[in-house]
This record gives C-alpha cells, structure tokens and sequence, in this order.
C-alpha cells in the first residue's frame, strides 16, 4: 500500500530542512536503511534513511527546496499503485513548501509535468553546478565538503560506496595519491570586469537558523556584560614545558574548557537556563566551543567536562572540531551545551562581546593574548601577557554578582594553574 514519506526532524531544533539533492529517482526500488535525499538542516547537511519499502513513485518536493517538518516529500508503493488519493487527503502540502513554484505545484500533481517556461529555467552556470556535483557522482555530504575544501574535483573520482558512491576514504585516497590521483578545480579569479556585479547569495538552512536563533537569544534574553584581562604567562609557560617534556600540546582550549567546568561547579547559578517554571541548574557541565564554517557557525559539544581531565578533553575538541568542519558531526554531538566557549584569539581580535547560545545563559568571549605593560606595585613598570575574557550574561538568570564571582574565579584559575586541581 502506498504511504506519503514525511520530512523528519533530522537535528533536535530543526523546523524546516532543505533537500539539496535525491539519491533516489522515481521508479527506484526502495529497501529500509536506504538513503532516499540529502537534507541540510539547521546545522549540517545529513542523509535521509527509508523507513518505508517498495518503488519510489513520486518525489512530492524537488532539491533545493525548503520545506517544513512533517511535510510529504515523497511516495513510496507498489509499482503502478494509484496514490492520486492519497494526495486529495494531504491539504495544504504546498503551502508548506518554501519557495514552491508553478513547476513544483505540477510536479505534486498527478498529472503530465509540463515544460518550464523560460523564466523557470535554472541558469546555464547554476544547472551545470548542480548536475556536477549529485547527477554525475553519487556522493556523501562529508566526501562533497572534503573535497571543495581541498580543491578536489570529486566528478573525476571512482566510489567505492553502494552503488559507486563516493565516500570520505576515497577523497582520502585520491589526496594521498597527489595530483595523479584526482583533478584539481580551478579556482576562478574575478577580473575587474566581475568587480561591479552584485552578488545575491541564497541563504542556506544554516545561516536562516543562525539568524533566527541569535535574534532570538538576543531579544530575548537581557544581554550584560563583564570584562576582564586574564595574566596567561605562568600557563603558556607551562603549556610550553609540558610539550617539551613530554610531547603532549594541549591546546589552550582545552584548558579553557577544563577551568570553566571547574569553575561552572563552584557557581551552578551560572551553569543554568531559564524556563518558563523557573531557572534550571544543570548538573553537569557541556561546554560548547564555537567552531567557524564557511556558511556559519556550529558549536560542538564536550559532554561532561567536569569529570574529565584535561588530556581527555583535548582529545575529544580535536575530533569534534575536525568533524564539525567536514559536516560529520551527529546532533548529539552540537547541541544541548550548558556553556559555551567562542575564542577569536587565532584572529588577533583582543576583545569582543557574544551573544548567548541557548539552552545555556551565559557564554565566554576569549580575545588574543597580548603582551602589555602594566604598572608594578613597587612603582615599577613590567610586561605581562594579557588575555581578555568577556562574559555574557542572562539578567533573568545570572545577576551580576553572581557573573562577576564566577568570572573572578576563572580568571585566578588561568594565572594560579593549580587552583583548577582544588
């Protein structure tokens, strides 16, 4: 019997998600497991898995189309099943399509699809583009972004996956084998000409959420402020020793990470969010570190890091961050951070303010550290490594008292090491 497929929440906020590409085209068998369309969502571009089995009768909503949760994408049946009714019960599918045109109306239809108009013709560049990168090589969304990253052209790689599908290990292969082993894109360099046209740049699933998300937060929640420099020479120092010694290089987020968890214990009215019954304290301590991608941002997740110790962490933020930048990271992976991290050191940025990523109520902004001289208490003058560290905070939540203790706490944690032992 024929059964409408559903578009499902792939992330736990997604809302809506975009079909960037069908794996599956009509008249296609159908197994459970199989992966039907790619979506991006809200944070990554996953792959949907059948849960029905038969023939694939019709794609109900085409790629690059925005559709909302528990919108029919599809039809899944017998081969030559009518499912003309199925589409009668089914009101108000079109409405819920983003961007859905008279082609896409047609194509819901269980009549004859009629030619595009000229207008509703995609151009030349556009359609070229999109035929390269599903049509002509089946691929995985991680193999894909690995690719563009390298500058690989994954058109002239051979799949090893299901069905000829290329997979991450054979991007992988065809960067170790060098040049030979795939053909590099050219990267188009705009000549002067290019300089005066504008470009309109679709949002993508992403930035829409990100947008959405952040003005939510901000005008939600009464953003305050709290600043103050951090003297990081005794930990760099010893950093720098422990990677001499014994060749472990901790990165310094990790040790962020490990001291805001330490210190989120000793003020758990900082580790909470607001609700509408009340203020939640959280018992454990996910910290979230902002990660830069090319359409955003994502902040994967370092569970419990109050119970681990600073090698673990280091571990695990190095595994995420690779991920996260590769679009290999699970929801589980990104989301439910109790407290986030975003250090914009790398960038020589020395101070700036951040707006808070919920469920959490607070989040650390982390500026470069930077030699200063400071005045000494014998009259004296001194040069000392400086690091900035603005804390964001939720009015509802976190009274100032209460961001400042916390704050204070962190900051002698970073220039007495050992207190994070305490």
């Amino acid at each position: 019997m024929a059964e409408l497929i559903q578009m499902t929440a792939l992330s736990p906020t997604m809302e809506k998600g975009q079909i960037m590409s069908w794996l599956k085209k009509e008249g296609d068998s159908v197994e459970s497991g199989d992966v039907l369309c790619e979506v991006e969502t809200d944070k990554a571009v996953m792959e949907y898995e059948a849960v029905a089995e038969g023939i694939l009768l019709k794609i109900l909503v085409p790629a690059n189309k925005m559709v909302e949760v528990g919108v029919p994408i599809a039809v899944v049946g017998q081969e030559g099943e009518d499912y003309s009714s199925l589409l009668k019960e089914d009101s108000g599918s079109d409405a819920d399509v983003s961007g859905s045109d008279d082609r896409g109306a047609a194509e819901q239809s269980s009549g004859p699809a009629r030619e595009p108009s000229s207008e509703e013709k995609a151009p030349p560049a556009a359609a070229d583009k999109g035929r390269a990168g599903s049509e002509r090589v089946p691929s995985s969304p991680l193999a894909r972004r690995m690719a563009r990253q390298k500058g690989l052209d994954i058109t002239a790689l051979t799949g090893s996956g299901p069905g000829g599908r290329v997979v991450k290990k054979d991007v992988e292969k065809a960067l170790a084998n060098g040049p030979a082993g795939a053909a590099r894109t050219a990267a188009a360099v705009p000549g002067p000409e290019s300089a005066a046209e504008d470009v309109v740049v679709p949002h993508s699933a992403m930035r829409r959420t990100i947008a959405e998300r952040l003005s939510g937060s901000f005008y939600s929640a009464p953003h305050y402020y709290l600043t103050v420099s951090a003297d990081v020479g005794v930990l760099l120092e010893s950093r720098k020793r422990l990677a001499e010694k014994s060749g472990d290089s901790l990165s310094v987020n990790a040790i962020l990470v490990k001291m805001a968890a330490q210190a989120l214990k000793n003020h758990p009215r900082v580790n909470a969010a607001w609700e509408a019954d009340g203020v939640r304290q959280f018992a454990r301590q996910d910290i979230g570190l902002a990660v830069a991608l090319k359409d955003g941002l994502i902040t994967p997740v370092v569970k419990q890091a109050g119970l681990k110790g600073l090698k673990q962490i280091d571990a695990e933020l190095s595994d995420l961050v690779d991920k996260a930048r590769n679009g290999g990271l699970s929801p589980e992976e990104y989301s439910g951070a109790t407290f986030t991290i975003s250090n914009l050191g790398s960038f020589g940025i020395e101070e700036f303010t951040a707006i808070i990523n919920p469920p959490g109520s607070a989040i650390l902004a982390v500026g470069a550290a930077v030699p200063r001289v400071v005045p000494t208490d014998g009259g004296g003058f001194e040069t000392r490594t400086l690091m900035k560290m603005t804390l964001s905070c939720d009015h509802r939540v976190i009274d100032g008292a209460v961001g400042a203790a916390f704050l204070a706490e962190l900051k002698q944690m970073i220039e007495e090491p050992l207190r994070a032992l305490l």
